[in-house]
Parts: structure tokens; C-alpha cells; sequence
């Protein structure tokens, strides 16, 4: 499949006036375009822009709300509750994750429940911009079924994944970003749109066998067997359960776009304060990534890098050099197609 390079400057534009066309306001167009865009500066095309047309599809067939009235309720001391009012998971989690940042510099700590949401993008765009803001972040969403329960055949949880982010003096944050399941879903979605064959332990056609075809995946695997079905279970709990949202079974399929799915998110923002000074924490973050940089390799490996640094070079690279994105993509994004 060929692929289109792209300013990073220009993609943004180009899917925000794709939002903005179907009365989606500047603000939050550009909001979700920079948390798209994010995504494939960094590699991770699974969440980047080919999710556009998806989630247009989704506001045409009023399964998401364009125009969602958020708001923001103190649940405790150090609690809020968001209501996304079915609007765009991208917009609802960072008001969340903004909200519970001025409260953790405040008083130490702070917990965001956020319901009647929809799909956020990569959650690595939130959890680092709670390192940049000096506090720790801890993020993770539920999702409709997708992933086989360990020794299941038909899909339970979603891939339920789950982030941190923990900010340093002189390095990048480290950024942990993972799905609970083997890959994100939108893997197997650019696979599709790239008509490339996948890895065999990725998905489970409809009778539960591996398969290295994208088009036959009926469900996915978790990550390290049943330590990983745990996880989702862990992370649709907190994300589903406690926030009072749809879980498990209860979540609509993505593919029906006329249903709101009420996804819940869950975010934890601690400020280092509490127990150790920012100084002396975020110094010993780049102590803790130089001793890991200093530690022998097996052969064909240079260094052992930290979670998020791969993702980082490439970020760096294609700041200057663009994103490239499926021809296909593109077409959308230049098109008078909604």
C-alpha cells in the first residue's frame, strides 16, 4: 500500500476541518486532531488517523455527540466525576486529566472518573501531559468486546488498556502505553487498510484458531495468557465499575454507529510532593533511565531503552520529516468525503 508523507502541522489541519464539517467546534476539533496526530508522530498508527473517518461515521449516525455539554462534578476531596455526555473520548478524558492535575498540585493526589464517553485515542497523550506538568500519571480505559478471555473462544473484555507516565529532570518522561490485550485493535484495522498480513499471535478467526489474516480476526489475545485477562479485568473494574459505566458485556460494538457506547476512563495524577520533592524525584528518574542506558546487551542489541523511547526517536524523526499515512487515508482527509 502506498503511503502519503505528511507535515505533522498540515495532518492536524487536515482532520480538524474534517471534524469541523460535520459542526464539531474549532476548540475540540483541533483537541482530537492533536491527540490523533500524537498517535502517529509517535509510531502508533493504530490510533492515529485512519480512526477519523470512524469516528465521523459515528457523529453522522448520532452515536456521538458533536456537541457534548461535560461536566465536571467533585465526588470528593480529591475526586471528580466527568460525564462526557456521549461526546468524543478524546475531549471528555483531558478535561478529566486537566481537572485532576491542578487538584494533585494542590493536595497531593487525585483521582478522575470519567463516563459517557466515547473511544480517547492513544492514552499516552495523557499521561505525558501529566509528566510535562510534573506530576505522575496513571491512565486506562475499558472498550467493547474484542479480547478472548484466558481459555475462552468468544471475545469478553475490550483491549482495556492502561498508561503511565512519570516525568524527569533532563530525559523525556517515561511513558508506558500498553493495550492488555496482544496488540490495539487498530493494528489489525492498518493491517486492513494496508492489505498486510499480521502476526499469528494477534487474532483468533470465528472458530478460535490463530490467523495471520486481518480480515478473518474475530477477537484478539491477551498479552501473557492469563496474567494479561486479569489485567483487562483489573482495568475494566476500575474504568467501568467504579465510574458507574457499561462494562464488559454491557458495551456496544464499535461498529454499530447509531449506539452510544459509554465508554468509562480512570486517571490517577499524584504529585511527587507527597512523599519526596519534584527535584529529587524527576533527578532520580533520569538516574534510574542512565543505570538502565549503562547496562549490558545481548548481541544485535546497542541499549537498553525505557518505555516510550522508541516511540520518542520517532516522534523526533518525523517532527522534521512528516508522518507517513496510507494513500487511502490521505484521499479522506483532502476529500469533500464526511
Amino acid at each position: 500500500m502506498e503511503d502519503v508523507v505528511v507535515h505533522y502541522k498540515r495532518l492536524k489541519k487536515l482532520v480538524a476541518d474534517k471534524f469541523q464539517k460535520v459542526d464539531v467546534s474549532l476548540f475540540d476539533a483541533e483537541t482530537i486532531a492533536d491527540v490523533l496526530v500524537h498517535a502517529d508522530l509517535r509510531g502508533v498508527s493504530s490510533h492515529g488517523v485512519l480512526r477519523t473517518e470512524r469516528y465521523i461515521s459515528h457523529i453522522l449516525n448520532k452515536g456521538i455527540n458533536y456537541n457534548p455539554d461535560i461536566k465536571v462534578k467533585e465526588t470528593g476531596a480529591t475526586s471528580i466525576q466527568v460525564d462526557g455526555d456521549n461526546g468524543m473520548g478524546q475531549i471528555s478524558l483531558k478535561k478529566g486529566v486537566e481537572e485532576a492535575i491542578n487538584i494533585a498540585r494542590d493536595k497531593g493526589i487525585a483521582i478522575a472518573g470519567v463516563t459517557n464517553s466515547e473511544h480517547c485515542g492513544a492514552l499516552s497523550y495523557f499521561v505525558e501531559l501529566a509528566a510535562e506538568n510534573d506530576v505522575i500519571g496513571l491512565a486506562m480505559t475499558n472498550a467493547n468486546k474484542l479480547v478472548v478471555p484466558f481459555g475462552g473462544i468468544d471475545p469478553f473484555f475490550g483491549t482495556n488498556p492502561m498508561a503511565f507516565g512519570f516525568p524527569a529532570e533532563e530525559n523525556f518522561p517515561i511513558i508506558l502505553d500498553m493495550a492488555t490485550s496482544q496488540v490495539a485493535y487498530g493494528k489489525i484495522l492498518n493491517a486492513r487498510e494496508r492489505n498486510e498480513t499480521i502476526p499469528k499471535n494477534w487474532g483468533l478467526d470465528d472458530k478460535g484458531q490463530p490467523t495471520d489474516d486481518p480480515e478473518s480476526v474475530r477477537a484478539l489475545q491477551s498479552i501473557a495468557g492469563p496474567k494479561g485477562y486479569g489485567l483487562a479485568l483489573a482495568v475494566d473494574v476500575l474504568s467501568g465499575i467504579l465510574t458507574n459505566s457499561p462494562f464488559g458485556l454491557q458495551i456496544p460494538p464499535f461498529q454499530d454507529f447509531e449506539k452510544p457506547r459509554g465508554l468509562g476512563h480512570f486517571f490517577i495524577a499524584i504529585n511527587p510532593d507527597i512523599f519526596t520533592s519534584k527535584s529529587v524525584f524527576k533527578n532520580n528518574v533520569d538516574k534510574l533511565i542512565e543505570e538502565l542506558h549503562q547496562q549490558r546487551t545481548v548481541e544485535g542489541v546497542d541499549k537498553v531503552l525505557i518505555p516510550g523511547e522508541p516511540e520518542q526517536s520517532m516522534k523526533n524523526k518525523r517532527l522534521t520529516k512528516g508522518i507517513p499515512i496510507p494513500k487511502s487515508i490521505y484521499d479522506y482527509l483532502i476529500s469533500d468525503k464526511i
